[in-house]
C-alpha cells in the first residue's frame, strides 16, 4: 500500500497546507532571531526578564524543529496551521509581557497572527483568534489598570483586532472562493461540466495502481456523437455544442458515482468503469446508446436527435494499462462507426475482420 501511495497524484490541500507549513516555519525562526536581538539591545533589562526571555525562544526552538523536522513534520493540515498560531500568539504575549507589555515593540506582530488565520483558517476561526488577540490585550493591560482609565484610553485601540480579523476574513473568504473556481476549470471540461482529461488520467491513474495491486477488473469505453457534423451544417455550432452537453448529460445519468466519466476531445467522451469487467458493463452502455437516440433536445424551438457510437474493452484481457484499453475501446468504437452506428461494439482480438 505504501508504494501506491508514493506514486498517487499529491491532492491540492495537501499541496497548499504543506506551503503554509513552510511559511509557518519560516514565521517561528524569525520571531526567535526578532526576540534573540531584543534581550542583546535591550537597555537595563533584569536578569529575570531576559532569563525567561530566553526560555520562551528555546520552548519555540524546540516546538518548531518537531513541527518542521520532527514526528509532525510529515503532517498538513488545517489543525496544524492553528496550532501554530497558537503557539505564535502565546509566545508573543509572553514576550510583551517582559517587554513592555502594552509599549512593547512586539505587540503589533498579534496584527500578523490575525492575518495568518484569516488566510488559512475560514471566517469563524478568525474571529475566535480576534477575540483571543482581545482577551490578550486586555491581559497585557492589566498592570496600568491603576494608571490608566482602562475603558477610555484603551477601548479604541480594540478595534484595529476586530477591524483586521473581519477584513482579512472576507477578503480570504473571496480569495479562496477563487481559488476553487479556478481548480475547478482546470479540472473539468466548460462545455459540459465533467472531468476533462487532464483531471481523467489524474483519476484513473490512481485506479489502475488499486486493480494493479489487488487484481481488480475495469473497463474503459470510448462513446462518440454520431450525428455532430450533420447538427453543425444544419443548425450552426451552437446547436452541436448542445449535442455534446446532451451525450454528456446521458453518460452521467446512467454510470455509478465510482465510474469517471470524461470529455475526451469534439463530440468524444471516455467512460472508465471501476471494479467491474466489461461484460458486466454492456447493459450500463447500452442504456446510455438507447438513451441517447430516444430522448431528443430542445434547440431554438426545434427538437434536435442523435445516437451514439460506442467501444468497450477491459483490464486486464485488453490491455496491461489505461491507455492501451483505452486504444483498444477506441479501435472498437471505430466498428460501431463503419459498421451501422448507434451501437455498441466489444473489443475482442480479431476485431479487425469486422471491418469492410
Amino acid at each position: 500500500m505504501d508504494e501506491i501511495q508514493q506514486d498517487m497524484p499529491i491532492p491540492s490541500d495537501h499541496l497548499r497546507y504543506k506551503g503554509y507549513d513552510r511559511i509557518m516555519g519560516n514565521i517561528s525562526w524569525l520571531l526567535i532571531a526578532l526576540v534573540t536581538l531584543a534581550i542583546k539591545l535591550m537597555p537595563g533589562a533584569g536578569y529575570s526578564s531576559l532569563a525567561f526571555l530566553a526560555i520562551f525562544c528555546m520552548l519555540l526552538f524546540v516546538y518548531n524543529m518537531n513541527a518542521r523536522y520532527g514526528f509532525l513534520s510529515s503532517r498538513y493540515s488545517q489543525l496544524k496551521i492553528f496550532a501554530d498560531l497558537i503557539v505564535f500568539l502565546v509566545f508573543i504575549v509572553a514576550v510583551c509581557w517582559y517587554t513592555g507589555k502594552l509599549t512593547s515593540p512586539f505587540m503589533s506582530l498579534i496584527y500578523l497572527i490575525l492575518m495568518a488565520t484569516a488566510l488559512t483558517q475560514g471566517k469563524r476561526v478568525t474571529y475566535l483568534m480576534a477575540g483571543l488577540a482581545i482577551s490578550s490585550y486586555i491581559f497585557l493591560a492589566t498592570a496600568h489598570f491603576r494608571e490608566l482609565n482602562f475603558y477610555l484610553s484603551h477601548i479604541l485601540e480594540l478595534f484595529p483586532f476586530m477591524l483586521i480579523a473581519h477584513l482579512g476574513a472576507m477578503l480570504a473568504g473571496e480569495a479562496e472562493s477563487a481559488r476553487q473556481e479556478v481548480e475547478r476549470m482546470s479540472l473539468t471540461d466548460d462545455v459540459t461540466g465533467i472531468n476533462n482529461m487532464r483531471n481523467f488520467f489524474l483519476l484513473s491513474d490512481i485506479q489502475e495502481k488499486l486493480a494493479k495491486r489487488y487484481e481488480r477488473r475495469y473497463a474503459i469505453c470510448m462513446i462518440d456523437a454520431d450525428g455532430l457534423k450533420k447538427i453543425n451544417d444544419e443548425y450552426g455550432h451552437f446547436a452541436g455544442t448542445e449535442l455534446i452537453r446532451q451525450v454528456a448529460a446521458t453518460i452521467s445519468v446512467n454510470i455509478r458515482n465510482s465510474d469517471i466519466s470524461a470529455r475526451y476531445g469534439g463530440d468524444e467522451f471516455v467512460i472508465m468503469f471501476n471494479e467491474t469487467s466489461k461484460q458486466d458493463v454492456v447493459t450500463a452502455v447500452e442504456r446510455i446508446i438507447t438513451g441517447m437516440s430516444s430522448t431528443p433536445f430542445p434547440f431554438e424551438g426545434r427538437m434536435l436527435a442523435s445516437t451514439l457510437s460506442a467501444g468497450l474493452a477491459g483490464y486486464p484481457e485488453d490491455g496491461s494499462d489505461v491507455k492501451t484499453v483505452m486504444a483498444n475501446a477506441d479501435e472498437a468504437m471505430y466498428v460501431s462507426k463503419r459498421t451501422g452506428k448507434n451501437r455498441l461494439t466489444v473489443y475482442r482480438a480479431d476485431l479487425q475482420k469486422d471491418i469492410g
